[in-house]
């Protein structure tokens, strides 16, 4: 007959990797000091805008590339490529042209959501 001990000694085995992969998993998905960030506000109606200037339209891609000052999500000043909130946006936009604008990621993309052309 086993002696009591060795039925035990594969649970405690069982537990143990258990126990180590979990830490293992919280270890992984440490992300230093970024733990500590609050998430951005997203933009809405009363979100100041940004001064830009459209230095691209891709119409057929649906994408607008705009250099611009900082935004209030904490993005530093550049020129980045957005996508659109609205479709018909694209007909109104043009190279050169002086927008005010909000941006916010939507469906993982930073998007324009709100724009006023200058």
């Amino acid at each position: 007959m086993p002696r009591p001990q060795s039925l035990f000694a594969p649970f405690v085995l069982a537990a143990a990797v258990a126990v180590l992969g979990a830490a293992g998993t919280a270890a992984a998905a440490d992300h230093g000091t970024h733990g500590g960030h609050a998430a951005k506000p997203a933009a809405t109606a009363e979100t100041p805008l940004i001064e830009g200037l459209v230095k691209k339209v891709d119409r057929a891609g649906g994408k607008v590339t705009v250099s611009h000052g900082p935004l209030p999500n904490g993005m530093p000043a550049m020129t980045m490529t957005f996508r659109v909130k609205e479709a018909a946006w694209m007909t109104r936009l043009k190279d050169g042209q002086k927008i005010r604008f909000a941006a916010d990621q939507v469906d993982g993309a930073m998007t324009l959501v709100r724009i006023e052309t200058l």
